[in-house]
């Protein structure tokens, strides 16, 4: 693997080498390149292994620290290499570490104008961090960037950048948790930067795309480091093309005008003299407090007194959580306040508040489960309670003002001594839970009666299939239901409830009673319990007639066609009232409709054109407000069925009435027979008419017997 030489572009004390730079050019042959080439620089804190990362990922031979020699700083200024075997042409910057101990607190600017440099000169732009850094003030540069990206916008129009955050020493952390956070972060500080007039609009994406990857440790796990490098490295193949890593960048300048362009970008910066740069000390502050505060944090987590109270408080509620678990905090932060006492003021209050955050965020399990078991224990007193009362003949409404009002009593001094001390939880979510469960306990007790005073009666009366069903059952809804809710009202005002809320619960249960009404009325209108109820119908109209008749009765009987067209109304009157739910007293014209399309018309003919009877789906048409239970086809189609169903019927009684008049007929004549022998002198009595027919029968009885 051939190794590229490095050239010093700035040195040190932020002289731009010119002839260097010449001489690089000539050698390379970068200017022949046109605007096929590309730029990547790299930043971060001393002795990240910058250098090393970009020998290892463009094969370039920048110095890199001798570990055996102790960490201090290796790259001085900003170093320039061509990338070896990487399609387009591509130049590689290493640029010295921010955090430097050799420049110490107050001689830092450079680090800024060359991070400002990096960012002004390069396509792509590896931000080198630590992972464990991400969320810190000052390890993550976050200062630093926020002074460039004020400058940046001030001094540079819109140029698309790629800022590729390169996260060192990845671990167990996932690299989308890792990335979330960056982002977030990287917004933020565009977001807070002050904008010029001219891009008071201009969002961090007209500036920068922003790319996050992650790699192992180059130590410990140096085949994987590699792996994933040789990985990275292949981004920046073809990286300017089309969907590459920087195939979106605008305004390309030609290789050649680069020496120009790169000492003029480089005297801009240096003439700003307003960058300013974070003190040492607040960094310091920054990387020891956050340390501090990770110690007392695991001494937390794995305190002993903590450990057992999270143990027990999963089983059952324990008295007094609240307080003991905020005095063990509070023996944490004291232990943090007492040695950051010396650090800088605002640093040690961010990760002290840091500090309280993580730690409480080991705490909210056990709080939540602390009041979920006063929950649990609260609703189940609450209907404990109500029960025994109900057996002891208490008056409901009564038991609920009372024991609503005792078990919530109850819950809130449950929740104040588990309340934590150093957090502003509270439990109002649980107790919005309590009340509704409370509520629905209620709610299920009035539908059960309203379903216990409705159900069985509407199936009554639906089975019955009287002319004035739906007016009954209208009756029915509205004395149960409305009894209902007015008491549900009454029960409800322990409960501080809104006028609004009374009223949302109140219709539920009127929805619930017509859910139930609907429910019953489509069980009722299943064509074969129709069907049944038609034919019980017709058979009892039937029936009552013929018990009428006797076999030997000599009045006048009806005529059956006359019977059969009353049973024939009675059975249409069950199919009209199972047709459609009359909720509403409305004009109803279902019977009159069903009974032209099929009394008039017994069999009804398929090749009739198509009336109202098969045009349409609902019974709207004739009956605004009621809700179709039976097509109107369907009623066609049942109705069908229902006069074959009854042929039998019908030829059965017309033989009977056959039967009846021979019957009398054969009565007559024995009864003649038996008038003209009395009148020739058979037997010694005196025969009457009465007798001479009783007579008559009784002979032709006996005859039929033979």
């Amino acid at each position: 693997m051939k190794m590229e030489q490095g050239t010093q572009l700035i040195d040190g004390n932020g002289k731009f080498n010119v002839d260097g730079l010449k001489d690089f050019m000539t050698a390379t042959e970068f200017a022949q390149s046109g605007l096929s080439y590309a730029i990547v620089a790299i930043i971060g804190s001393q002795s990240s292994g910058k250098s090393t990362l970009m020998n290892q990922t463009f094969h370039t031979n920048f110095e890199e620290m001798d570990a055996y020699n102790g960490r201090g700083q290796t790259t001085k200024g900003i170093w320039i290499a061509k990338c070896s075997d990487i399609d387009p042409f591509t130049i590689a910057m290493d640029f010295e570490g921010t955090d430097s101990n050799q420049r110490g607190e107050d001689d830092t600017a450079f680090e800024k104008q060359s991070t400002l440099f990096a960012l002004a000169i390069a396509d792509v732009v590896l931000i080198n961090m630590w992972y464990k850094d991400i969320g810190l003030e000052h390890a993550a540069s976050r200062p630093l960037l926020k002074t460039v990206f004020q400058v940046m916008k001030r001094l540079f129009k819109p140029r698309k950048k790629t800022l590729l955050f390169v996260l060192r020493d990845h671990s167990k952390t996932p690299l989308a948790c890792l990335k979330t956070a960056l982002l977030e972060d990287i917004e933020k500080i565009w977001a807070a930067v002050a904008e010029p007039e001219t891009l008071c609009s201009a969002p961090l994406r007209e500036f920068f795309n922003v790319e996050i990857t992650a790699l192992p440790h180059y130590e410990y796990q140096d085949e994987k480091f590699k792996e994933q490098v040789a990985r990275l490295r292949q981004r920046f193949v073809h990286s300017i093309y089309p969907g590459g890593l920087v195939g979106d960048r605008e305004e390309v300048e030609p290789a050649s005008g680069f020496p120009l362009r790169a000492e003029e970008i480089w005297k801009i910066i240096k003439d700003n003299r307003d960058l300013d740069l974070p003190a040492v000390k607040v960094m310091v502050a920054t990387v020891r407090c956050e340390e501090i505060a990770g110690e007392k944090l695991k001494c937390f987590t794995f305190d002993e007194d903590w450990l057992k109270m999270k143990k027990t408080v999963q089983d059952c509620p324990v008295s007094g959580f609240g307080g003991a678990v905020s005095s063990i905090l509070e023996t944490y932060l004291s232990e943090y306040d007492r040695e950051v006492v010396y650090f800088d003021q605002e640093v040690r209050n961010a990760k002290r508040r840091l500090l309280l955050s993580n730690a409480l965020m080991v705490v909210r399990d056990a709080y939540d489960t602390m009041l979920m078991h006063l929950y649990s224990n609260t609703v189940n007193r609450f209907k404990t309670s109500l029960e025994q009362s109900q057996s002891e003949g208490q008056q409901y409404v009564a038991a609920i003002h009372f024991y609503s009002q005792s078990c919530m009593r109850e819950f809130d001094q449950g929740c104040e001594d588990a309340a934590i001390q150093q957090s502003e939880w509270n439990g109002s979510k649980f107790r919005e839970k309590l009340i509704c469960d409370m509520l629905s306990e209620m709610m299920a007790k009035y539908k059960k009666r309203i379903t216990r005073a409705l159900a069985k009666r509407v199936e009554s009366l639906l089975e019955a299939g009287e002319r004035d069903t739906w007016a009954s059952i209208r009756n029915l809804f509205e004395c149960n239901t409305e009894a209902a809710v007015s008491e549900f009202s009454d029960a409800v005002v322990s409960f501080n409830l809104n006028s609004s809320e009374i009223d949302t619960k109140s219709q539920h249960l009127r929805e619930h009673a017509r859910n139930l009404l609907e429910m019953k009325a489509r069980e009722a209108a299943a064509a074969g319990r129709v069907l049944r109820r038609m034919k019980y119908r017709f058979s009892h109209v039937l029936g009552d007639y013929e018990n009428s008749m006797s076999w030997y009765n000599w009045t006048e009987e009806k005529n059956l066609d006359e019977v059969e067209r009353n049973a024939l109304s009675e059975s249409l009157r069950i199919l009209s009232i199972m047709a459609a739910m009359r909720f509403d007293e409305m004009p109803d014209q279902i019977e009159k409709v069903l009974y032209s399309s099929l009394m008039d018309r017994a069999v009804p003919d398929p090749s009739l054109p198509n009336t109202f009877m098969g045009a349409s789906d609902t019974w709207e048409e004739v009956s605004p407000k009621a809700t179709t239970l039976l097509k109107p086809e369907d009623c066609k189609s049942l109705w069908m069925n229902f006069i074959e169903k009854i042929k039998p019927m019908m030829t059965r009684a017309r033989s009977r009435q056959d039967g009846r008049r021979r019957t009398r007929r054969y009565a007559a004549a024995a009864a003649g027979g038996a008038a003209a022998a009395a009148a020739a002198g058979v037997g010694a009595a005196v025969v009457g008419p009465a007798a001479v027919v009783d007579a008559g029968i009784v002979i032709f009885m006996r005859a039929m017997r033979l």
